[in-house]
């Protein structure tokens, strides 16, 4: 689970994706680099009237839910909560996505993205404390992460927002990702549900914006260990 990353520059991201066009380039978006939850950031995704084109927007991170009305997600409250309480969508299961009310229209109409990041952290617990640990290509090359996205209208203003989520999937048998997060002491070590974030490969960024969906299900990996360069934040 990321929540956390940086995000290459525009100039960087245009000219490593050949992006086609920027649209929505919003008045509120501050163009920080560091993106936290619910942030404004820079994703990819398919031009509708262009087959093969890129096309470079800013979009909230955290998936807006269809049903939700507010663009900070949330869910409906329990007892004795008045407000709700916040949905974390900035991160999607793989695991029983196809069938989430927040994510299973966006992935089943294949509004897939590419998430840009030059580095995201994670959390090692391993000393017994949270220990951030960041992660960059052993390339130097920028990630291109898994991600879906969609548009959500604000019923009051007429307002659209684009907002975007990044895939994860179990990475227990991971040698590298499987160290981070914090255990459960409960369950067994290849039981934890550690999760990891899904890495695209160059020759592979157009495919997965224009794939069918079942395409879309085999290119769900974990990337391999050598892809990796990791240490703890200085």
């Amino acid at each position: 689970m990321c929540t956390r990353y940086i995000s290459p520059e525009d100039r960087e991201i245009e000219a490593f994706w050949s992006i086609d066009r920027k649209t929505n380039d919003r008045k509120d978006w501050e163009g920080l680099l560091t993106v936290f939850p619910l942030s404004l950031a820079r994703f990819i995704r398919r031009a509708d009237d262009v087959d093969y084109a890129r096309e470079l927007v800013v979009g909230q991170w955290g998936m807006i839910p269809p049903w939700s009305t507010s663009h900070i997600p949330q869910r409906k409250p329990k007892k004795g909560e008045e407000k709700g309480a916040r949905l974390s969508t900035v991160n999607a299961r793989t695991e029983g996505m196809e069938k989430s009310p927040t994510y299973k229209n966006a992935w089943a109409r294949g509004k897939r993205c590419i998430i840009p990041a030059a580095s995201f952290d994670e959390p090692n617990w391993e000393t017994g404390k949270n220990v951030w640990w960041r992660f960059r290509r052993a390339d130097g090359a920028p990630w291109g992460l898994a991600g879906l996205w969609d548009t959500w209208t604000d019923l009051e203003t007429g307002q659209v927002w684009d907002s975007y989520t990044m895939l994860t999937m179990n990475a227990d048998e991971h040698p590298l990702m499987s160290r981070m997060h914090k255990p459960d002491p409960k369950l067994p070590a290849d039981q934890q549900d550690k999760r990891s974030v899904i890495p695209l490969e160059v020759h592979d960024f157009d495919r997965w914006l224009t794939c069918t969906v079942d395409e879309a299900r085999t290119m769900l990996k974990l990337a391999p260990v050598e892809l990796f360069g990791a240490a703890p934040v200085a």
